[in-house]
């Protein structure tokens, strides 16, 4: 059987967004997501046996502030080639080729495709063959698929792509494509980033968005990761989504319909923050709350909003 990885849109280094500006905060976690996250991924392949790991786009936030973005990955790619796994990636709009300035040679076991042309990568102890282009600059607007090779005799295929396909709301509507156009190329499986949400939106063949492995800012909710994707004797793939990210950002609404006083609105608030400590276990959460509804507590709590904002806070530290 045939294991690999599916992974995008890692934005190393990249900060959480507001995240830190709240007393109290866990700085140092939160400064540490998303290479924390990535030692998750490199972690995790190691321990699924994977023969090698795809990064589909934005493995970099932009250009390095220094090198020690650089000397950092060096040491996490060094670990999947001790391995003995493979890393092929594309870059996307944020580390496109005319953005980085800065750079560091890579292992060995690590392959960048271009961004002038298609390329293939043919893993023949695997029987795959793995399809791929970079964006040379951080706004393509062309369907890169084009130029993606026709499927290669005797292999399982593979299309490695930085890609909005059709658009999705709140991302840059770059290196468009359609969902038949990817058909046509006869490929066993699409590998897509650019998307921060995880989506299946084909499944024969599997066109899949993997997500960011580390949501940054309250708008990315629920568990983060990547795929591990097996494939059978008979070329079968079957997904199974791994949640890797250390810092996990949820939503609730908090229904004040009924309640008496502000306090019978902390007891709600201390239920719904219960289900999901238990939910994510392990796991930093970022709970935002919006309470909603016609209570009879009205006038009290909107009369003095940052003590009843404190009295939410100080029922979270207390809970956990």
């Amino acid at each position: 059987m045939l294991k690999f990885i599916h992974t995008a849109d890692i934005h190393l280094d990249s900060p959480l967004v507001r995240l830190d500006a709240y007393d109290g905060a866990p700085a140092g976690e939160i400064r540490g997501a998303t290479r924390r996250a990535f030692e998750n991924l490199v972690q995790t392949a190691i321990e699924e046996k994977a023969a090698f790991v795809l990064i589909a786009g934005d493995l970099y936030d932009g250009d390095w502030k220094d090198y020690n973005t650089g000397l950092y990955l060096v040491s996490q790619l060094s670990r999947l080639r001790e391995a003995g796994i493979r890393a092929l990636i594309v870059a996307g709009n944020h580390d496109a080729a005319s953005t980085i300035t800065k750079s560091l040679r890579l292992p060995e076991n690590v392959y960048l495709f271009p961004a002038d042309c298609a390329a293939t990568v043919r893993l023949d102890d695997f029987g795959v063959a793995v399809h791929g282009r970079s964006f040379a600059t951080p706004a393509v607007r062309t369907d890169l698929s084009l130029s993606y090779p026709s499927a290669t005799a005797g292999c399982f295929n593979i299309g490695l792509l930085h890609t909005c396909v059709t658009g999705r709301e709140g991302h840059e509507p770059y290196a468009p494509c359609t969902l038949e156009g990817l058909r046509e190329k006869s490929y066993d499986y699409w590998a897509l980033g650019h998307v921060h949400r995880r989506e299946v939106l084909l499944q024969d063949p599997p066109v899949v968005f993997a997500g960011n492995l580390q949501g940054r800012h309250a708008r990315e909710t629920g568990p983060r990761g990547c795929f591990v994707v097996s494939v059978d004797d008979a070329g079968r793939p079957a997904l199974d989504f791994k949640p890797l990210d250390v810092v996990r950002w949820e939503a609730a609404v908090l229904d004040a319909a009924g309640i008496e006083t502000g306090y019978d609105l902390i007891e709600r608030f201390r239920a719904i923050l219960a289900n999901y400590l238990e939910i994510n276990k392990g796991v930093l959460t970022v709970l935002r709350v919006t309470v909603e509804g016609r209570t009879a507590s009205h006038e009290e709590i909107v009369s003095d909003p940052e003590r009843w904002v404190n009295e939410i806070r100080a029922a979270a530290l207390d809970e956990t």
